[in-house]
């Protein structure tokens, strides 16, 4: 029997620039497993979603029209809530932490390359989120107080390896491979280490990963 390829992953870019919107647009529309299924404004965004239904969203947070962050909390809101990454030049705490708390699955500065938005989108679309390097560049170098260390030790041993690897960015497959366990073993481990550090979501717990050191950056991020 042949084999059926997988759908291609459906894409919605929003951000006031038109210049921007056909950029990125262009960049992944390079790639063959994914598809830019609607470029709009701010104040379309919520609509075009429901017309369109994207897996995921690339989210400009501060626009002329319309609140970036209000227009997250909507597309989370959803019946088919996207997985939303928020693609920005403004990457100071105060809008990180903002669009984390409001469900963003990532955060992108615009100057990311070509080829790590794309993998970026991918990443999203696999439920793994994503963090540019600079952001966790950014986040690993603030401070030397860990406020999550007490929720961070009450992980297990291979709970702490599971974020870890989590927090650089791997699928629960790349996780599964790593570890050497099943794929719904990954699953229970995610499960229990997002339930004891009191977050929603991946990218919540690799920003406290990064924050207590438990990520080496490769070289081209230092």
């Amino acid at each position: 029997m042949p084999v059926l390829a997988c759908p291609a992953l459906r894409v919605m870019v929003v951000d006031d620039e038109e210049l921007l919107r056909s950029g990125v647009s262009e960049i992944l529309g390079c790639a063959p497993d994914l598809r830019v299924v609607a470029a709009c404004r701010g104040g379309e965004a919520v609509e075009t979603a429901r017309e369109q239904l994207p897996d995921v969203v690339l989210l400009d947070i501060r626009m002329p029209d319309v609140d970036g962050l209000s227009v997250l909390r909507e597309l989370r809101a959803l019946p088919r809530p996207p997985q939303v990454a928020m693609l920005t030049t403004f990457d100071t705490d105060a809008y990180v932490g903002a669009a984390l708390r409001r469900g963003a699955a990532g955060f992108l500065l615009k100057d990311t390359s070509p080829a790590d938005l794309i993998s970026a989108v991918r990443a999203l679309g696999t439920g793994s989120g994503c963090l540019s390097l600079p952001m966790v560049r950014r986040l690993r170098d603030q401070g030397t107080t860990d406020p999550a260390g007490p929720r961070l030790a009450t992980l297990s041993p291979r709970e702490r390896e599971v974020l870890a690897l989590l927090a650089d960015g791997l699928s629960n497959a790349d996780i599964g491979l790593r570890l050497h366990v099943s794929i719904a073993t990954v699953k229970d481990h995610v499960s229990a280490l997002l339930a004891k550090l009191h977050v929603d979501n991946r990218v919540q717990a690799a920003v406290l990963a990064t924050r207590a050191g438990l990520v080496p950056l490769p070289d081209r991020a230092r």
